[in-house]
């Protein structure tokens, strides 16, 4: 791989969907597992190489560390909300919203992992440095995908990725399932310039979830883990997210909000994990 190494391209952002395989390989190879995934240990083998390669930027091996600490720290709530992506897509395919597509799609393999009850068109959303690790790393293990997928090399936060969309083949007359693991991460008038962008390509009965939680939650598990907050230092600072307004926000723009619990999320999956009433998922279903 020529250019920038590996911990170069996946600095900042980035960072998060590696550590989000980590968990997802884990969670594979537990015999009580939630949910298969075995493309995550390739990606993690892969990137610990890179990392730990004594011709690696210095620091490398302090990030790599730091990141599987975190990933340790968040393990128990984060996989179950892998799994709870996933029974989603499947609900979503069921319930006629054939068109996904996965705002920050990471390193994660629905693509190729899932068994779609009915035909599916799946659009991934990432930084192009993301794609340029994972596509090769999916070529060489022969990765076949499970349904319609369409690769969009974009960066959410600059607003181009909604016109790279429309001329990959997205058509706004096909009610749209959005998966959201980019725009809560950005400064917050940018995050709704994504959900104003989201509205204007949304058929009716689309939907679109986005995460509630304290505002200071992940801060302190960042807190909890030394050298997790340096992981982060090539993001921008100050707010994320919509606001605290954001359900009625989202709703001036034509759509109803209804609140799910994260513990009620997972009250059927076989393992609790205790969680503030606050913390959740806001589902918006689009209406004009």
């Amino acid at each position: 791989m020529s250019g920038p190494s590996l911990p170069e391209m996946l600095a900042g952002a980035p960072l998060t969907a590696l550590g989000v395989a980590v968990i997802r390989a884990r969670e594979t190879e537990r015999a009580d597992r939630l949910y298969c995934d075995p493309w995550a240990r390739v990606f993690v083998d892969a990137a610990e190489q890179a990392y730990l390669d004594p011709s690696a930027p210095r620091g490398a091996a302090e990030t790599w560390s730091s990141m599987v600490q975190l990933a340790d720290a968040m393990y128990d709530s984060r996989t179950l909300g892998v799994r709870l992506v996933d029974d989603g897509l499947l609900d979503a395919a069921a319930s006629g919203r054939s068109q996904i597509v996965l705002l920050g799609a990471g390193l994660d393999t629905h693509a190729f992992r899932l068994r779609w009850p009915t035909p599916v068109r799946l659009f991934e959303i990432d930084l192009p440095r993301l794609f340029e690790f994972k596509e090769p790393v999916l070529e060489s293990g022969r990765a076949e995908s499970t349904c319609e997928r369409h690769v969009i090399p974009a960066d959410i936060a600059d607003g181009t990725w909604a016109q790279a969309l429309l001329d990959d083949g997205f058509d706004t007359e096909t009610p749209t399932h959005w998966v959201d693991h980019a725009i809560m991460t950005l400064p917050t008038a940018r995050a709704r310039d994504a959900v104003a962008a989201i509205t204007e390509l949304s058929a009716p009965a689309s939907r679109y979830g986005f995460p509630v939680m304290t505002g200071d939650s992940f801060a302190r598990t960042l807190e909890s883990v030394p050298g997790a907050k340096d992981l982060y230092r090539a993001m921008p600072g100050g707010d994320r997210g919509l606001g605290p307004d954001a359900p009625r926000w989202v709703e001036s723009l034509g759509w109803t909000t209804t609140f799910h619990s994260f513990a009620e999320l997972v009250a059927d999956y076989p393992r609790k994990v205790p969680q503030k009433v606050s913390a959740g998922t806001m589902v918006a279903t689009r209406t004009t």
